[in-house]
């Protein structure tokens, strides 16, 4: 009981509130975004906000109960957790729900679930335990290969779906974790040349006509806007608009045109940037940025600090994914990123990832509250 309390002395109170911070960020966007928002069928979408805070509330008693469990147990726990979620990615391929294009999600009564979410992060489990167990053979050809073949499965059941976003966030967990893990840049290198092809029989053979469309619309907005048509262009024209109408303060909360006039798609996840820049303008995209920043930064002094590889690589993966997240949001909204759906990490609704993410808050803390041999 004893060491119990003083291992909580390590509780690492930055990292708990920089993301209480972002929130309570969360609660006013999403409480902002979906007030008059409708459905294309003209239903409300309010309903959202009270199902938000109980995703949050949710996700920070998985914070604190992962906190508490220590989390080298986890590692002998990674392969029966990776079957199942390569098992629960099959079946949402067989008898998942189809919704904005991809069979991504598996219904719960009322509610539904992403199972993609949680693949994330126990990939990064799961890989942290194969590079840890292989320590110092971690430049070998085939132990990388063997990294390779974790994700490449769970990778090739996203796609299918097709969810393009999440493949691309399961790809920088990987690269992020084996570059920490010692990789050479020539074996980087040799991938690079073998995954050209790939990448070709990927938009020939797996990624859809609104997929293709949505990187060609991105492709076309750089080199000649007036070639981008209108109806394929609109969800970054909107965004684009709503950010630049918030000046430096912004309209404020429920006083923005375009948020509350139902003109941004998907305005209370994908785009709730763009909500941020109309609502709350410059300066409150800049508060939101610089904690997101923080928060990014706190990871990887966690991972700086832990007390052995397996520690230091989850935190690793684990900011692989925050980082994927917030760039391809945050760019996606100012068109310097292809659409795709990516919620914005503690911001965007969504109950999936936000439990998940907040979770994986509470394995970064149990990676900091033991981080020291002894505690005394």
């Amino acid at each position: 009981m004893q060491l119990e309390i003083r291992i909580w002395r390590e509780f690492n109170l930055f990292l708990l509130g920089c993301v209480v911070v972002l929130l309570i960020i969360s609660g006013l966007c999403v409480y902002s975004a979906t007030f008059n928002a409708v459905t294309a069928y003209g239903t409300p979408l309010n309903i959202l906000f009270p199902r938000h805070i109980v995703n949050i509330l949710l996700g920070l008693g998985m914070l604190f109960a992962f906190a508490s469990f220590d989390y080298r147990l986890i590692s002998g726990l990674a392969l029966p957790f990776y079957l199942v979620v390569i098992g629960v990615l099959a079946v949402v391929l067989i008898a998942g729900k189809v919704s904005e294009g991809a069979q991504s999600w598996i219904e719960v009564g009322t509610r539904t679930f992403q199972p993609s979410e949680v693949a994330k992060l126990i990939i990064i489990v799961a890989l942290a335990t194969y590079f840890a167990r292989f320590e110092d053979q971690l430049e070998a050809w085939n132990v990388q290969f063997g990294g390779l073949l974790i994700i490449g499965i769970p990778l090739l059941l996203i796609l299918i779906q097709p969810d393009f976003g999440t493949a691309l966030v399961v790809g920088t967990i990987w690269l992020t974790m084996a570059w920490c893990a010692g990789i050479r840049w020539q074996q980087l290198l040799l991938l690079a040349v073998v995954a050209t092809p790939i990448i070709f029989i990927g938009w020939e053979k797996i990624l859809d006509n609104e997929q293709k469309s949505r990187l060609l619309t991105f492709y076309w907005m750089f080199v000649n806007p007036s070639q981008v048509d209108p109806n394929e262009g609109y969800n970054i024209t909107q965004s684009l608009n709503a950010i630049g109408s918030g000046g430096l303060f912004g309209a404020g909360l429920r006083h923005g045109i375009l948020s509350q006039g139902n003109y941004i798609p998907v305005q209370y996840s994908d785009f709730i940037f763009a909500v941020v820049g109309e609502e709350m303008g410059f300066v409150g995209g800049l508060v939101l940025l610089t904690f997101e920043g923080l928060l990014l930064w706190l990871i990887l002094s966690i991972a700086h600090r832990a007390r052995d590889t397996f520690g230091r690589l989850v935190a690793i993966g684990i900011f692989g994914m925050f980082l994927a997240h917030l760039v391809v949001n945050v760019g996606m909204a100012m068109s310097i990123l292809p659409v795709t759906g990516l919620p914005l990490p503690f911001i965007s609704y969504g109950g999936s990832f936000t439990i998940t993410a907040l979770t994986a808050i509470g394995l970064l803390e149990s990676i900091t509250m033991r981080w020291r041999k002894i505690v005394f």
